[in-house]
């Protein structure tokens, strides 16, 4: 992660070819700052994290985080916003997965194997009003 934001995004950014963004937030119980990196989908300004934890059974702690403090530092190469996050559900969960499954081919394995409902987070500017994620 410090490479990535060192150098703006142009070094350490990808996840087998594919390009990530990196969140910063407080931490659900410590307070403290915490960053992890993701996969970057985005559409129209909008960001999706999947919390996929890898297909894991438990969600990262990440999530956790977005839950308790929503307010997020997204880096895109040497774009930086401050977004917040909302988890979503029903129609618009169904067309934030069809978008995260264009961008990452692994998902639906890690939906299969992960035993558990994996959430899925908008990452919006706060006054973002919208029908959800488009899904070209």
């Amino acid at each position: 992660m410090a490479l990535y934001e060192a150098s703006g995004g142009e070094e350490g950014g990808t996840l087998e070819g594919r390009p990530v963004v990196i969140l910063t937030m407080t931490g659900a119980t410590s307070g403290k700052v915490r960053k992890t990196p993701v996969m970057r989908i985005e559409h129209d300004g909008i960001y999706l994290a999947v919390a996929s934890n890898g297909g894991a059974p438990s969600h990262p702690a990440w999530y956790h985080n977005l839950i308790a403090h929503p307010e997020v530092r997204l880096q895109d190469g040497a774009q930086v916003h401050s977004l917040c996050a909302r988890e979503v559900f029903g129609q618009e969960k169904a067309q934030a997965w069809k978008l995260a499954e264009s961008r990452w081919p692994y998902f639906p394995d890690y939906r299969a194997k992960a035993g558990r409902e994996i959430p899925i987070l908008l990452l919006e500017a706060v006054n973002a009003t919208h029908d959800g994620p488009a899904t070209t």
